[in-house]
């Protein structure tokens, strides 16, 4: 009788030692599953991000290009009123004005023609960086 209980403790503890193995295994292989599975689909993701990015990238340059026309086009309308009453005399005060009308703009957080276009410059740079290292 003692033997037939020191086999059967055997027994089940080579059983329950199995199936730690197995379940160890099978942890293992989730583990590497989820690995997997959030690399792909990590790409994926930062894939998505990108392309959005390049969407509000488009939009904000067209909001701002279109802001900064908008503020030159009145300024040019301004202009050709005094001009009209003036009848050009007034070259030198319409220089004072330009600065003045530039400083006010600048102080106010508009950015210039010349801004603009150095963000816009950058902003180009940025993406073609980000193009190569995706195309990596």
């Amino acid at each position: 009788m003692a033997k037939n209980t020191a086999k059967k403790i055997e027994d089940n503890a080579a059983g329950f030692a199995t199936d730690v193995k197995k379940y160890a295994h099978q942890i293992w292989l989730a583990g590497l599953g989820a690995y997997a599975k959030a690399g792909k689909e990590g790409a994926d993701y930062f894939k998505s991000l990108v392309s959005e990015g390049e969407e509000v990238e488009k939009q904000g340059k067209e909001l701002v290009a279109s802001q900064v026309e908008a503020a030159n086009s009145r300024i040019e309308s301004f202009k050709e009123k005094v001009h009209e009453k003036t009848g050009g005399r007034f070259s030198k005060v319409e220089e004072v004005f330009d600065e003045r009308v530039a400083s006010t703009l600048g102080r106010m957080g508009i950015p210039s023609k010349k801004d603009i276009d150095q963000l816009s410059a950058k902003l180009d740079d940025l993406s073609a960086a980000l193009k190569s290292l995706q195309s990596k």
